[in-house]
């Protein structure tokens, strides 16, 4: 990979851990302040659609016995010294990004998992929450384009070709995950959000 895509790469790294440590560490006072007022209403709980309370009084939000941002507060300011940590030159070891590329696909999944819960078991959607959906998925998708182009994953199997067409179809990639997030939202709250005309 060249200078000039680990400088992108590291850019965008910061800002995606930036935005998902704040969105993270936002979600984490908001149930906090929940759990110690139940009359309290999130400041993400807007209509019957969008609420995180709901969401927030649920099983899956404390997925590992402590609440799940928690895990965001935690990660994400690995993604932003990582990102910072490249802009000023430094030169990462294959075992730190495997376990980058460890981590960012640990959060996939469970960004993943949430999201399905949120669909089709809870019945409501957490806008916090869909910003950190909303980082992950390209967090997760340029590391991977990188650790593939720089060997770190292995190339048995992955070859140069498929490395380049994952980075020459990014945007595709991308918004064609989006978009499908998006129809199924719509979907799934379509008579919610007809009665909104």
């Amino acid at each position: 990979m060249s200078e000039r895509s680990d400088r992108r790469l590291a850019g965008g790294m910061l800002a995606a851990g930036l935005i998902g440590l704040v969105a993270s560490t936002t979600l984490l006072i908001e149930r906090l302040r929940l759990a110690r007022d139940q009359d309290y209403v999130p400041t993400c709980s807007l209509n019957p659609v969008l609420s995180c309370g709901s969401i927030m009084e649920s099983a899956q939000a404390s997925l590992l016995g402590f609440p799940n941002p928690v895990i965001g507060v935690a990660g994400f300011p690995v993604v932003l010294v990582t990102g910072a940590a490249i802009l000023a030159g430094a030169s990462l070891a294959r075992w730190y990004w495997l376990g980058l590329q460890f981590g960012v696909a640990a959060a996939l999944v469970l960004v993943g998992w949430l999201a399905f819960q949120s669909l089709y078991r809870i019945g409501a959607l957490c806008p916090y929450c869909m910003v950190v959906w909303a980082v992950v998925v390209p967090l997760f998708y340029y590391v991977t384009v990188r650790n593939l182009a720089q060997g770190v994953l292995g190339t048995a199997v992955i070859d140069g070709a498929v490395t380049r067409w994952m980075r020459d179809w990014h945007a595709v990639v991308l918004l064609l995950v989006f978009v499908g997030v998006l129809a199924l939202i719509a979907v799934q709250f379509w008579s919610y959000w007809s009665t909104l005309w």
